[in-house]
């Protein structure tokens, strides 16, 4: 027997709003991959994931300053990309009640 879902507005909005914080955390992970493995700051890519991450983190890219480097961009990028995810996901999770 073959049983069928159907989706309803609020289930597809949920879905959207959490792929949306995943992406967006992805960005920023991906930065902090980028970083911490010292790619070449010439490469197009790299100024592309940085761009969009430092636009997405504008508001903790500079929230501590730590020593190493390495270390504050992994604390102040990664706070960005857990609330991203944390408010997208409980967002999403909302949404799908109703």
């Amino acid at each position: 027997m073959v049983t069928t879902v159907r989706r309803s507005g609020g289930s597809t909005a949920a879905l959207v709003i959490r792929i949306v914080a995943d992406i967006m955390a992805a960005i920023i992970g991906l930065w902090i991959l980028l970083y911490v493995l010292d790619a070449n700051r010439g490469n197009d890519l790299v100024v592309f994931v940085q761009d969009a991450a430092r636009w997405l983190a504008g508001w903790s890219h500079d929230l501590f300053d730590l020593e190493p480097g390495w270390f504050q961009v992994l604390i102040n990028y990664g706070i960005a990309a857990v609330v991203y995810l944390f408010i997208g996901h409980l967002l999403a999770a909302r949404i799908r009640r109703y």
